[in-house]
C-alpha cells in the first residue's frame, strides 16, 4: 500500500459508523471537550440548551462516567468529588426516573409534574445517603412527597449536611425531557416544573441539578415563574465552532488503534511538531491543533489537499466541508462532521485510490450527500413531521416563494397542519397555518428567509431531502 492509501484505510477504520449516543458511556480517547462546553459542565450551570447533536446526551452519559470525570477535572475543577445521578434521559432507567407512560398516569391522577420531579430528587437523594426506600413504585412515592413535605425537607437537609461533612457534591442531570410528552401543552407543565425543582435544589450548598434542553422547549413559556431569573442567569448553550470540529476530529484520529494511529499521529507531528500528549490511554492534543490558525488549517490540508477542485475557484476544503454541513443558522454538528469524513474516505478508496491526498474533493461532495441523508434521520427522531413535510418538497429548486412551498403542502393534506399529529412532539404552530409551520421550521434550522422574502434550505438538508440548487451539490436520488 502507498503512504496515502494507509492514511485513508487509517481514517475509514478509526472513524465511527455510527455517530448517534443513546445514552452509553462514551471511549474515554474520543471524549473532547471545545472551551465553549466548559461552562455547560460547571456545578454552577442549572441550564444547558442546545440543538440537535450538539452533545446533550453525551455529556449526561459522560458525567455519569466518575472515569471521564476525573479526566476533565484539569478543564473543570468543580467535578471533583461529585457524586452524579441521572433524572431523566433518553435511557428507560425505571428505578431512578418513571418513563413517558407513567408521568402520564401520574398526571391523569392528580398529580403535579413537581412533585413528580421531587419524587425523582428524593430517590437520588436516597441513595446518596444509602436511605432505605420504602416505596414500592412511583406512584406510592409521588403519594409520600405529596403527604410529607416536612420529612423531605429533613431528608434533603441531612443530605446535604452528609455531602458536606465528606468533602463532596451532588449532582443530577436531565436529559431528552421531549420523550416525557408528545403534547406542547403538557410538556411547557412537565419543564417548567422542573426548573422550579432545579431553583428549590439551588438552597442546598452541596446539591445540584443540570437540565438538558432543545432549543425550542427553551424558547417557550417554561420560565415564567418567580425567581426564574436565578435559573436563566446559568443558562449557557452548546455550539461548535469550525474549530472545535476540526480539533474533535484530530481528536478521533490522533487515537487510532495500532498502526493507524501511529500513521496519523505522524502526520500531527509534522505539522504540530511533536506528538499529542499522553494521559492514561488517550491521547491529548495541543492548543494548536484545537484552535483555528495555520497549523490546524495544514493539518487538514494534509487530508484534503488545498483546494476543492483544481484550483482555488472552489474553495478550500477546510472550509467548505463544515460550511456545507450547516444548518439554517450556520451550525454545524459533530456527528454530520465526522460521517462527511468517513464517507469521504471510503468514497476516495473506491473512485480515486490513486489521488495524491486521502480525501478526494469530490468524494468529500458525497461525504456531504451521505451526511445529509443521516442527519435528516436524526432530525426526524426528535421531529418526524419534518421529515414528512420536506419529502413532500421533492424535486422543487430553492431558493423557493414561499407560495410555491404553501401550494404543494396544500396538495398533499387538504384537511391542513392537523394530518401531521403523530407519536412525538407535533410542530409548534399546529393550529395557526402553514405560514406559521414554515416559522417552525425556521426556528430549527430547516430553512432560512432571504432578504428577497423567498426561503432557502442548507445544502445539509436540501441535498438529503432532494431538492435542487443552481450550482449546489447535487441532491440525492431516490427511489
Amino acid at each position: 500500500m502507498s503512504e496515502v492509501s494507509r492514511i485513508r484505510a487509517a481514517i475509514i477504520n478509526t472513524l465511527p459508523r455510527e455517530t448517534s449516543n443513546y445514552g452509553e458511556v462514551p471511549d474515554q480517547r474520543y471524549v473532547y471537550l471545545p472551551r465553549a462546553h466548559v461552562k455547560a459542565l460547571e456545578l454552577s450551570t442549572n441550564l444547558v440548551v442546545g440543538s440537535r447533536g450538539v452533545g446533550k446526551t453525551f455529556w449526561t452519559a459522560a458525567l455519569k462516567s466518575p472515569d471521564i470525570r476525573n479526566m476533565l477535572r484539569d478543564s473543570v475543577r468543580e467535578l471533583d468529588n461529585v457524586k452524579v445521578g441521572i433524572g431523566f434521559s433518553v435511557k428507560p432507567m425505571i428505578e431512578h426516573y418513571p418513563e413517558k407512560d407513567v408521568i402520564s398516569k401520574l398526571l391523569g391522577d392528580g398529580y403535579t409534574p413537581y412533585e413528580i420531579w421531587r419524587a425523582v430528587v428524593l430517590k437520588w437523594v436516597a441513595d446518596l445517603i444509602e436511605t432505605p426506600n420504602t416505596q414500592e413504585n412511583w406512584s406510592n412515592t409521588v403519594a409520600w412527597v405529596r403527604a410529607n413535605p416536612e420529612e423531605l425537607a429533613r431528608l434533603m437537609e441531612q443530605a446535604d449536611q452528609s455531602l458536606q461533612s465528606q468533602g463532596q457534591k451532588g449532582l443530577i442531570i436531565f436529559d431528552a425531557l421531549d420523550y416525557t410528552s408528545n403534547n406542547w401543552e403538557t410538556m411547557d407543565l412537565i419543564v417548567r416544573d422542573l426548573l422550579r425543582v432545579v431553583l428549590w435544589l439551588k438552597s442546598y450548598r452541596r446539591l445540584h441539578a443540570k437540565v438538558f434542553l432543545r432549543e425550542d422547549q427553551f424558547q417557550r413559556t417554561v420560565t415564567d415563574f418567580p425567581d426564574a431569573s436565578k435559573i436563566l442567569a446559568t443558562k449557557t448553550d452548546l455550539t461548535w465552532q469550525p474549530h472545535d470540529l476540526h480539533g474533535l476530529l484530530w481528536q478521533w484520529l490522533c487515537n487510532a488503534p495500532d498502526e493507524h494511529g501511529v500513521i496519523l499521529r505522524n502526520i500531527y507531528h509534522k505539522i504540530i511538531g511533536k506528538n499529542p500528549e499522553i494521559h492514561g490511554e488517550s491521547w491529548l492534543l495541543e492548543r494548536e491543533a484545537k484552535q483555528e490558525g495555520e497549523k490546524q488549517r495544514k493539518l487538514f490540508a494534509e487530508l484534503a489537499g488545498p483546494w476543492m477542485g483544481k484550483d482555488r475557484r472552489r474553495g478550500v476544503p477546510y472550509v467548505w466541508t463544515v460550511s456545507h454541513l450547516a444548518d439554517a443558522k450556520g451550525r454545524t454538528s459533530p456527528r454530520s462532521f465526522l460521517k462527511a469524513i468517513r464517507v469521504a474516505a471510503e468514497d476516495s478508496d473506491v473512485r480515486y485510490a490513486d489521488h495524491s491526498y486521502a480525501l478526494h474533493y469530490e468524494s468529500i461532495k458525497r461525504g456531504v450527500q451521505d451526511a445529509s441523508q443521516i442527519r435528516i434521520t436524526e432530525v426526524a427522531e426528535d421531529y418526524p413531521w419534518v421529515r414528512e413535510l420536506c419529502e413532500k418538497l421533492i424535486g422543487m429548486q430553492v431558493p423557493s416563494e414561499y407560495a410555491k412551498i404553501e401550494e404543494r403542502w396544500v396538495q398533499e393534506y387538504p384537511n391542513g397542519p392537523k394530518s401531521l399529529v403523530g407519536d412525538r412532539l407535533p410542530p409548534q404552530h399546529l393550529e395557526s397555518g402553514w405560514d406559521w409551520i414554515i416559522k417552525d421550521l425556521e426556528r430549527i434550522g430547516i430553512f432560512e428567509r432571504m432578504n428577497d422574502g423567498r426561503f432557502n434550505m442548507p445544502d445539509l438538508y436540501r441535498v438529503g431531502f432532494g431538492l435542487g440548487r443552481k450550482g449546489g451539490v447535487r441532491p440525492v436520488k431516490r427511489g
